[in-house]
């Protein structure tokens, strides 16, 4: 029996898991099943379990899209809106502090030192991250495993070696796998029948400080960011690194590689690095465009998709598309990685730091990204004032 709750305690949940949830998309939907299933049985396993899928299918950060579709459960759009709101704002108001302080102090030996190890600590989280999203999303690195699934292999080496060699996301590709994963897998009616298609520190800051015709790219480009990319929040390195850093240059890549350190020390959903880089490029207003962008998508597809989902959620097609796209995107998370740790691992102390990062994610399990961190900015202050 579902215990009756109200929509403002919905809210609050939200707003203190948002607040204080660190751990990335995984350990933030693992405690939404522990604290609302489990433990206050505001939702059935039944209805969870459609969230958790419903998000996996649909593109845009899986532990957002969740709350949203929580949200909608028993509340429908303003539970939705809700939810997602008080999810979001706390890490957004972080990291719109953190980018004022960058630009205050980002000059700074101090600041440098402290970025020098973060930065190498980060490439080794997202490189763990890389591979268990490949495990859990293609297959284990088996022989008999890998066979079965050759296909989405090939994808996933593609997605590698083109990230590499364009240094940028490729969305045709993205597509093309998807289209082709489901048309060889579970082609739809249509195609085999074909028959009709269907202040003063605000001003330091550049608190203020934009353009019109960048806040325009900001949303086509976050917008794009929030509509094709599935799964775990790191799924969108790649894509904004191509964007960010190659087509637009509007960070250099250690000042991405710092964004993306600051979701890592952040709470909530990791995607909301896109509003520290957003205040780098254009300050607030660049900061409020560039969430308000990412996250629109995954609220769109989530309160459209989810009356019907039931019957969405059988969909083979749907299912293989999906597939597709999926292997393509973390072939180009890890093809991100390499380019990206080819020009953050600078010296033996970074790759040190690194690997360190990699060995301490895997045998000390309880361990949590934000401590990683915290340890690899004391290592590189000490390396740089020793």
């Amino acid at each position: 029996m579902v215990k009756q709750y109200s929509l403002r305690q919905l809210a609050f949940y939200f707003l203190k898991l948002g607040t204080w949830g660190f751990g990335g998309p995984v350990a933030l939907v693992g405690y939404m099943q522990r604290d609302l299933v489990e433990n206050k049985n505001w939702l059935t396993e039944e209805e969870y379990k459609e969230g958790l899928a419903l998000a996996q299918l649909a593109p845009g950060p899986l532990a957002a899209q969740l709350g949203i579709y929580i949200g909608f459960v028993h509340y429908g759009l303003i539970g939705a809106t809700l939810t997602g709101l008080a999810f979001v704002l706390p890490s957004f108001v972080m990291v719109v502090l953190l980018g004022m302080a960058y630009k205050l102090y980002g000059g700074l030996a101090w600041m440098q030192a402290i970025f020098y190890g973060v930065g190498a600590a980060v490439i080794g989280i997202i490189a763990m991250s890389a591979y268990k999203l490949t495990v859990k999303s293609i297959s284990k690195f088996q022989p008999a495993l890998m066979k079965a699934k050759w296909l989405l292999w090939l994808f996933y080496v593609a997605g590698v070696v083109i990230t590499v060699l364009t240094e940028r996301e490729e969305i045709l590709l993205f597509l093309a796998c998807g289209i082709l994963y489901m048309i060889i897998k579970a082609p739809p009616p249509w195609l085999r029948k074909p028959a009709a298609l269907p202040a003063g520190i605000l001003i330091s800051t550049g608190f203020w400080k934009y353009e019109g015709k960048t806040l325009q790219e900001i949303a086509w480009f976050f917008i794009k960011a929030g509509t094709f990319v599935f799964g775990s929040g790191l799924a969108i390195v790649p894509f904004l690194h191509g964007g960010v850093v190659k087509e637009f240059g509007w960070l250099n890549e250690h000042q991405f590689l710092d964004a993306v350190a600051v979701a890592m020390i952040t709470p909530g959903p990791v995607v909301i690095t896109v509003g520290f880089i957003g205040y780098l490029v254009a300050g607030f207003p660049g900061a409020c465009i560039a969430a308000l962008a990412t996250f629109l998508p995954c609220y769109l597809f989530t309160v459209a998709l989810a009356p019907s989902f039931k019957k969405i959620a059988k969909n083979a097609s749907i299912k293989a598309f999906v597939e597709g796209i999926t292997a393509a995107v973390i072939g180009a998370l890890v093809g991100s990685v390499i380019v990206i740790g080819l020009r953050s691992i600078i010296d033996k102390p970074t790759a040190l730091i690194a690997v360190a990062a990699v060995l301490a994610l895997i045998y000390i399990k309880k361990l949590q990204e934000p401590y990683i961190i915290l340890i690899a900015a004391i290592i590189g202050i000490l390396i740089k004032t020793l």
